[in-house]
């Protein structure tokens, strides 16, 4: 939480500061993580999962996923107010003049807000004079993935899931299969998922997959602020951030 005292006189003396969401929620990412990896370490060898423990664990792992993707939203839309409010928390002179030349070239730029999350990354960096992400970049696919499962769970619809079947539907009518082709070697699958149920949600929604969300959002924004050759506004937690 950064803090900027009011010179004021008088015994009173007002503080204004700016909270930073980012860090909360890429903490509750990475400790809904472990709780979750946690969980699956108790359980892998048990022949029946008790339903309790399932509730709990997709309660950690989905949470942790969605945190991950809320980490990537507040960071860039806060490093977006600090430049357009002149909220400067850098001695650097270098780093004032970058944020604002962010701020003033972003004025003739319409709906910020409303843009999508790898569109505002890439804005800003074009805007900064710097290189943005290749699509084709590991590290960029791997967060647009992740904001597919994030956008599907949010705007969740319901459709037909089929376990074989001469009648199953061809790969791109599912999105279950869909997610299957694009994340299966991604990482582990969910180890307390019975063995009959489907790749996506049941295997695919676990530890391993909460740990590559909260792994590759750090990957991708350390890559967006060594660009920038900003310090990211997380420096200090990074401790907390460990997936298991």
């Amino acid at each position: 939480m950064d803090k900027i005292p009011l010179e004021q006189q008088g015994e009173e003396c007002p503080i204004r500061f700016r909270d930073c969401f980012s860090v909360r929620y890429i903490q509750s990412a990475a400790l809904l993580c472990r709780m979750g990896f946690s969980l699956e370490q108790d359980y892998r060898a048990a022949p029946d999962v008790p339903q309790e423990v399932i509730l709990r664990h997709e309660a950690f792992i989905l949470n942790s996923i969605l945190s991950s993707v809320y980490f990537l939203e507040s960071t860039i839309n806060e490093l977006y107010a600090d430049a357009s409010d002149e909220a400067y928390f850098f001695a650097d002179e270098k780093h004032e003049a970058l944020l604002r030349e962010i701020s003033d070239r972003w004025t003739n730029e319409k709906n910020f807000d409303r843009a999508p999350i790898l569109t505002k990354y890439q804005k800003i960096l074009t805007l900064a004079g710097k290189s943005p992400f290749d699509e084709g970049d590991q590290a960029f696919a791997n967060i647009r993935d992740l904001i597919e499962i994030r956008n599907y769970l949010l705007h969740y619809k319901r459709e037909w899931v089929v376990l074989g079947g001469e009648k199953a539907p061809r790969p791109e009518e599912t999105t279950g299969v869909r997610f299957e082709k694009s994340l299966r070697k991604k990482f582990a699958i969910n180890p307390i998922a019975a063995a009959g149920l489907p790749f996506f949600p049941d295997k695919c929604l676990g530890h391993g997959c909460a740990e590559w969300a909260v792994v590759n959002s750090i990957i991708f924004t350390d890559e967006f602020f060594r660009r920038l050759d900003l310090p990211a506004p997380y420096e200090g937690v990074r401790g907390e951030m460990v997936t298991r």
